[in-house]
């Protein structure tokens, strides 16, 4: 992928702080002593299966029976019987060892104040290297207010006395009061229901109905064995839906689906360029008369960690550049300029956040900051190569941590650029070269940017646009230079308006 061209000097200064051994971290607590001792800084997972051989379930297992025992960072503790099974699809392959889970009570329990609820989801995120993509998502997601989105909690985990490493605590995609609050049971006729966009995984215990003369594939999650009666009510309602999108018309569209979360589910998935947004673990929920898009869920393949040499999908999912989410149902939405004009809005409400998220000090930075011990964990005691696995479509991983990270980094830098030229969200009322917005181009501007070079300064990203004088998607000493030509007479055909 080509990254910018302007490297950031704080990022040297970071991937140094990140260290340069293979591991890329220096000595720190062990684990043992985090969870016995004061350093209690995520909460800790223990699960002693019955018959002793946790680290070696494989997906086919199913459920075994299981001791757990939670514990939070204030030192209280949640313990009691489960049900614990491997999870997953590609994470759930034979020779990945380090396997995400599902474990389920036989009642509800309010976990680590996530709400209450039978069953959760320990994700490994065995596959990004950074640990932080899930992560950054569903804070996103949060922020953009997609209802239902799961809480999270970076915790540790334990499986029959072996250190496990890093994992992330979710609630899963499924029904109830503190999940994904519908109706199944409704006797009025018009009850809800919530489908996955599920393009290919066949399995036998799931419904299946297809739409659109077989374009879209949906698989039933509530209600999740549904008689013939329900299907026949969910095969005319999705029907119905997706003729009314097809129209185009938007007054005939927002009575069949709720478009501010079909807006603000096609952000987060285009910022991500989410790799997986056409074939699985894509949901809309049927609620009140209405279709709504989301809750957001698995996002380890997103944020450039496709591998481009895969396929043509993955080369452009690896790309920061280009429209990508125009998939499932958003093959038609994302054709309307009235769809991509709330789009646009939303990315504006929302801007602040989104660019902070790869900003020096920013939300990635923070994050890192505040759970580097345990991602240090994961690697130095858990044992997990950051370069041993790796898998067909996800993007062969870098030597170290840093490197890693600092990718990821850029890619949400370089992307959030791409998508604020595209959606514009700005609007169009400036001059390019008018830096600093005072509606004359003169040295002043070129010195911010000068200083934006040397980061004395910081430029949002509408003044990206209107410094990038030469419209390279570049803002450098070009620019600069542009600017202090036309600003003493010498050069004035690079002005350009939009």
């Amino acid at each position: 992928m080509k990254m910018k061209v302007l490297k950031r000097a704080s990022a040297v200064i970071l991937c140094l702080s990140l260290a340069v051994c293979t591991l890329c971290f220096a000595p720190a607590v062990s684990a043992a002593e985090v969870y016995d001792g004061e350093h209690l800084d995520v909460p800790q997972i223990r699960v002693v299966t019955e018959n002793g051989n946790g680290t070696t379930l494989q997906k086919e297992d199913d459920y075994v029976n299981a001791q757990i025992s939670i514990k939070d960072t204030d030192g209280t503790e949640l313990s009691d019987a489960v049900q614990f099974k491997v999870r997953g699809n590609t994470t759930a392959l034979s020779w990945v060892t380090k396997k995400a889970f599902t474990f389920k009570f036989a009642k509800k329990k309010n976990v680590l104040d996530m709400g209450s609820g039978k069953k959760w989801v320990l994700l490994a995120n065995a596959f990004d290297p950074t640990l932080l993509r899930n992560y950054t998502a569903f804070e996103l997601a949060r922020e953009l207010g997609l209802d239902y989105t799961s809480n999270q909690k970076i915790c540790e985990l334990w499986v029959d006395g072996s250190f496990r490493g890093c994992y992330t605590l979710y609630e899963p995609v499924q029904e109830g009061k503190d999940r994904v609050d519908i109706d199944i049971e409704s006797n009025d006729g018009k009850k809800d229901f919530l489908l996955e966009y599920e393009a290919v995984t066949v399995e036998d215990d799931v419904t299946y109905l297809v739409v659109d003369n077989k374009r879209f594939r949906f698989a039933f999650q509530e209600p999740e064995e549904p008689n013939e009666e329900q299907q026949a009510y969910v095969q005319e309602v999705m029907d119905d839906i997706v003729a009314a999108i097809k129209t185009g018309d938007k007054e005939n569209i927002e009575q069949k689906i709720d478009l501010p979360s079909f807006a603000k589910y096609y952000l987060l998935n285009e910022y991500l360029k989410t790799f997986d947004f056409e074939r699985t673990s894509v949901y809309f929920y049927y609620k009140d008369g209405k279709l709504y898009a989301g809750p957001a869920w698995d996002y380890d393949l997103s944020a450039g960690n496709a591998y481009p040499d895969f396929s043509t999908r993955a080369k452009n999912a690896a790309d920061y550049n280009g429209i990508f989410a125009n998939k499932n149902l958003y093959v038609y939405l994302a054709k309307y300029d009235w769809f991509n004009e709330m789009v646009s809005e939303v990315y504006r409400d929302h801007y602040e956040f989104i660019e902070n998220i790869s900003a020096d000090g920013g939300f990635l930075d923070t994050t890192y900051e505040q759970y580097k011990d345990v991602f240090e964990r994961n690697y130095n005691e858990a044992g997990w190569n950051i370069s041993k696995w790796w898998v067909n479509n996800y993007k062969k991983p870098l030597p170290t941590y840093a490197a890693n990270y600092e990718y990821l980094k850029d890619w949400c830098d370089v992307r959030n650029d791409w998508m604020t030229v595209h959606f514009n969200p700005f609007g169009a009322n400036y001059k390019i070269g008018d830096v600093n917005g005072d509606k004359s181009i003169d040295i002043l501007d070129a010195t911010l940017i000068q200083k934006y070079i040397v980061e004395k300064t910081k430029l949002t990203g509408e003044q990206k646009i209107i410094a990038d004088v030469n419209n390279d998607n570049t803002v450098d000493a070009l620019d600069a230079t542009n600017i202090q030509k036309y600003s003493t007479a010498i050069l004035s055909e690079f002005k350009r308006d939009i």
